[in-house]
């Protein structure tokens, strides 16, 4: 087995403590027609470890954005700064809803708006719908 193969016993142990809920942009997978990834919060391409402290629950279009990347320039200051962590750090603290973007508070959390692109335009139309039908956030 490769170092990045995840247990159907581990998957299942992510989706329900993510709540069947992306933990980047808090879209339902029941919300979604592609399936949910098991995202390494740190790649393994530096070293992240495919275990429970590693792993959370990623829409494709978070996924697919983020890809590998574990940090990026602060959109405001430039600096370096991580992405935000799920496993370490709450959501309502970096992030809030504005209407129907959502706002990064924190370098971290700008950061992640950015890089995953929560608000591109198809997926701000999604949120709306959503909010309307009071099935966002999950």
């Amino acid at each position: 087995m490769s170092e990045t193969y995840i247990s159907a016993s581990l998957r299942r142990e992510i989706i329900e403590r993510a709540g069947n809920c992306c933990e980047y942009c808090k879209l339902s997978q029941d919300d979604n027609f592609f399936t949910f990834h098991i995202d390494h919060i740190i790649s393994t391409k530096h070293n992240g470890k495919t275990e429970t402290d590693n792993l959370c629950l990623s829409c494709p279009n978070c996924n697919l954005a983020k890809g590998s990347d574990i940090a990026g320039a602060d959109p405001e200051s430039g600096k370096a700064t991580f992405l935000y962590n799920p496993r370490k750090q709450r959501w309502l603290d970096h992030f809030e809803l504005g209407n129907d973007k959502i706002v990064g508070n924190t370098p971290e959390g700008q950061l992640t708006v950015q890089l995953l692109q929560f608000n591109n335009k198809e997926r701000v139309v999604e949120r709306t719908s959503l909010i309307k039908l009071g099935r966002y956030p999950c």
